[in-house]
């Protein structure tokens, strides 16, 4: 009955051809008009997956009370200096102040007028007070300085500090480093070579990365219909930085990160280079066609119906979902690599039958009775492989699931209608040759005689792999699907590397701050946390021990810092002072060693130079010296104004970081060693979540999508199994016939697994989309087999059968092989193993299948 109706489909798109191809021409202008007037993608990766599960729940709760700390642009500006750093932000953040309509807020992250002012209460008291006793000490140098804050200032001040020298207080080589610091910085300005002057590193040490870049986190209003949703507010920042010539006054850079950036460069990263590769994609699979085919006429019927189908597919699935997310516009890749198959397997049938019967007419009609039936079977199968990714929680392959399946139904159509008409109306002439593969006939025969050893050796071999599946690796870190060398990605790996902003949380909202506190003081027990976040511990500890000690402070240097400054000296003023600094540290190291007294007399030989050199260079050097000083003094100002903190004193910002305006509040805890390492992730993850049921962040949105993701999978994979199972056995009627079809796939399958042990490729949220490929493309191959089997063919690796598999099998692997030149390591991963469960359902098909089957029954 199949074959019947079958035929008479491809009869009827014979026999009214034009009207046929009229009427796909109708449909498919139509179903274009509707995909460009409709199409709509959502690059918001948080759509991914099902809203109705538990940590979904959680996840999006969190997002709703805290909106800030999901949808941000972190712009690091980076300098030579702490001091240029602070210039930079400073110049920045008022650049961008201006463009309100691009943002819903731009603050500095860690920093700002608050911590400006307090910071010195955050440090523990026993540094405080040593801290503080060192600038009592320096009263004198500071006084100094901020009187005079020129050329002549700075000689007077260390001419001090050689003072200190002279009466024995202080060691020569104590002061080897700022000697030596301010040598390297003369010297610079004398070669005309650029130089920065650093007082915080003279006073504090070498600077660490973070004490040379500063955060600043802006809020952009996003655009969720554009590809890059952010990319707006990105080029705003870089403009601004532009605009405030960060780069040329300060020296500085400005790099982008967060989780805006990296959803918009993901995007990007994964066109680069799309293009190159589509067209020698298109090439290639050209070729291929030609040698399968051997007509430009097939082949040009073959990428019309091909296309025809994809344009209806398109409108179907825009129908639908309304809006195509980030996996399920793969469904475009997934069709042409397995839509072409139909059209390759009734083209060659087709090709086959023609040389047998040199009528047109005749020849599509017995391809149709030929090959209709496995045909349907194989897009029915095929279809119901992807539909069993409907139940599943991952939103994003269940939506591809749906598209796909129904673009199977779309393509196995249009191979009996469309291609038939286009054939008709082509006219490819007829075949001289057979289209099977005679040299296979003593592959055939090995099959034949060795089937046993064949099976026997296949099976060992694949039992003694199965070890190797203990080592199969899922990797769940997301970060490692992009590419390393996107700014975004680069720059949030450096981050990574700062263990005090580089750690994931765990976060965990509470109804109350006493049950936050309770919640931090239970998790800060857990052994895999390192510490524990609430907005508390923005209140620093033993205020009434540190207050006093910063007003004394205060009392002792600040009037000196606020007194007004000395008139500016001459130029003939600094040369003076130079030459008494010079001839100072001369007399000072006269008859001394050490590296205090070789330090000395260098620094006296580049004052001596600077002296005499000219004006603009002197000039030059006093800029270098004193922009930098100017910039600390102010910070010391500010922070000798520090007052009692309290919850209603800290700032809007902060609270609004940690408490919503109904009362509840934002508890975080941090991971102990290694941030990037996923097993400590996972471990730290499982840990919280094991006293903290109701935690979410970072970790656990990792650990729980992955579960979620690799849960989908095989709940679909049992479900594909059965439906297949069913539907074979609807078709078939033999239990051992469905088990020789589904064997070779499961089997298939394995070897998959096992290679990627041996080569060392993860299963990942991106490849992973390869195996239902593989079910999908597997089942179809195996049912070609099976039907001709069944219908009495022998010698089947010298069939059109054959040629048309391989073939079909070299398009699809081709079109998904050349995602493995993608730039990108998740699309790369992805084209790797789909070529890979490729090469390995041919094998099973072409090779194990036949072998397993044996030779036709008398009887079916």
């Amino acid at each position: 009955m199949l074959k019947t109706i079958i035929a008479r489909v491809v009869g009827f798109s014979i026999t009214y051809s034009v009207y046929v191809l009229l009427l796909a021409g109708l449909i498919t202008v139509g179903a274009g008009f509707y995909s460009v007037h409709h199409f709509a993608i959502s690059t918001d990766i948080n759509q991914l997956i099902s809203k109705d599960l538990p940590w979904r729940q959680r996840e999006l709760a969190l997002d709703a009370a805290f909106p800030s700390r999901s949808d941000f642009i972190l712009a690091v500006v980076e300098a030579p200096t702490p001091e240029l750093a602070s210039q930079a932000n400073a110049a920045l953040l008022q650049q961008l102040q201006g463009q309100k309509a691009l943002f819903h807020a731009i603050r500095q992250q860690g920093g700002g007028e608050f911590f400006e002012r307090n910071g010195l209460l955050f440090l523990p008291t026993a540094e405080l007070k040593q801290t503080a006793q060192g600038l009592e000490e320096g009263a004198s140098l500071i006084a100094i300085l901020a009187a005079d804050p020129s050329l002549r200032g700075l000689s007077q001040a260390m001419s001090l500090g050689l003072l200190g020298v002279e009466k024995g207080r202080v060691e020569l080589d104590a002061m080897a480093r700022p000697m030596t610091m301010a040598a390297d910085t003369v010297e610079s300005v004398l070669a005309k070579k650029p130089v920065n002057f650093s007082w915080q590193e003279l006073a504090n040490g070498p600077p660490q990365p973070r004490d040379l870049r500063r955060l600043i986190e802006a809020r952009p209003v996003l655009d969720y219909g554009s590809l890059e949703p952010g990319k707006v507010g990105s080029d705003a920042i870089r403009k601004a930085a532009v605009d405030a010539d960060i780069a040329g006054k300060y020296g500085a850079r400005v790099r982008l990160t967060g989780p805006v950036p990296i959803a918009d460069e993901e995007f990007a990263s994964v066109q680069d280079g799309a293009v190159v590769n589509g067209i020698a994609t298109v090439v290639i699979v050209l070729v291929i066609l030609w040698l399968a085919l051997s007509s430009a006429r097939i082949i040009l019927a073959v990428f019309i119906s091909l296309f025809v189908g994809l344009a209806v597919t398109a409108a179907l699935g825009l129908m639908m979902v309304g809006v195509l997310n980030m996996i399920s516009v793969a469904f475009a890749v997934l069709f042409v690599g397995l839509g072409v198959d139909f059209g390759i397997q009734f083209a060659v049938r087709y090709r086959a039958e023609r040389h047998e019967v040199d009528d047109l007419r005749k020849a599509l009609l017995r391809a149709a009775e030929q090959a209709g039936p496995p045909l349907t079977l194989a897009a029915a199968a095929v279809a119901a492989g992807f539909l069993s990714f409907l139940p599943t929680a991952y939103r994003g392959v269940s939506e591809l699931g749906l598209i796909a399946g129904v673009g199977m139904m779309v393509a196995f159509l249009t191979s009996i209608t469309v291609l038939p008409a286009l054939l008709t109306l082509l006219n490819p002439s007829g075949e001289k040759e057979g289209v099977g593969y005679k040299a296979l006939a003593p592959v055939d025969d090995f099959l034949d005689r060795r089937r046993i050893p064949v099976l026997v050796g296949t099976g060992l071999v694949v039992l003694a792999g199965l070890p190797l599946l203990f080592h199969l690796d899922f990797d769940f870190n997301p970060i490692n699907l992009r590419s390393p060398k996107v700014e975004s990605i680069a720059t949030y790996l450096d981050l990574r590397k700062d263990p005090e902003i580089g750690s994931l949380p765990i976060e965990v909202l509470t109804a109350s701050e006493a049950e936050a506190n309770t919640v931090a003081d239970r998790l800060a027990k857990v052994p895999e946390v390192v510490r524990t976040m609430t907005l508390d511990r923005f209140i620093p500890e033993d205020q009434d021990t540190k207050l006093p000690i910063i007003q004394a402070l205060a009392s002792a240097i600040g009037p000196d810092l606020d007194a007004p400054q000395d008139p500016a000296p001459s130029d003939a003023e600094n040369v003076e002072g130079l030459r008494k600094l010079a001839a100072r540290l001369t007399e000072v190291a006269k008859g001394k060693t050490g590296p205090g007294a070789t330090a000395a007399n260098r620094l006296a030989g580049d004052l001596t130079k600077l002296a005499d050199s000219d004006p603009a260079t002197r000039e030059q050097a006093q800029t270098t010296f004193v922009t930098p000083l100017k910039v600390s003094l102010d910070g010391l100002r500010n922070l000798l104004k520090a007052e009692r903190v309290t919850v209603k004193s800290l700032p809007k910002d902060i609270v609004d970081d940690w408490v919503t305006a109904d009362g509840r509040v934002r508890v975080e805890a941090y991971p102990k060693g290694d941030p990037n390492d996923n097993e400590v992730i996972r471990h730290f993850a499982r840990s919280v979540l094991a006293v903290q049921p109701n935690a979410i962040g970072g970790p656990v949105s990792i650990l729980e999508s992955g579960n979620t993701i690799v849960w989908a999978f095989v709940q679909a994979g049992i479900w594909a199994i059965i439906s297949i199972a069913i539907l074979l056995w609807i078709v078939l009627r033999r239990i051992s016939d469905v088990l020789l079809t589904l064997v070779p796939l499961l089997l298939a399958g394995v070897v998959t697994l096992e290679l990627t042990v041996l080569i060392g490729l993860p299963l990942n949220f991106a490849n992973i989309i390869a195996l239902p490929l593989l079910l999908g493309l597997g089942v179809a191959f195996k049912i070609y087999y099976i039907m001709a089997w069944r219908s009495g063919q022998t010698n089947l690796l010298q069939t059109s059968l054959t040629r048309a598999v391989i073939y079909s099998a070299l398009t699809t692997a081709t079109a998904f092989g050349s995602l493995w030149l993608s730039k990108h390591p998740g699309t790369s991963s992805m084209g790797e193993l789909l070529f890979l469960s490729l090469i390995c359902t041919l094998a099973a098909a072409v090779l194990f299948q036949p072998a397993l089957m044996g030779r036709p029954r008398t009887s079916q």
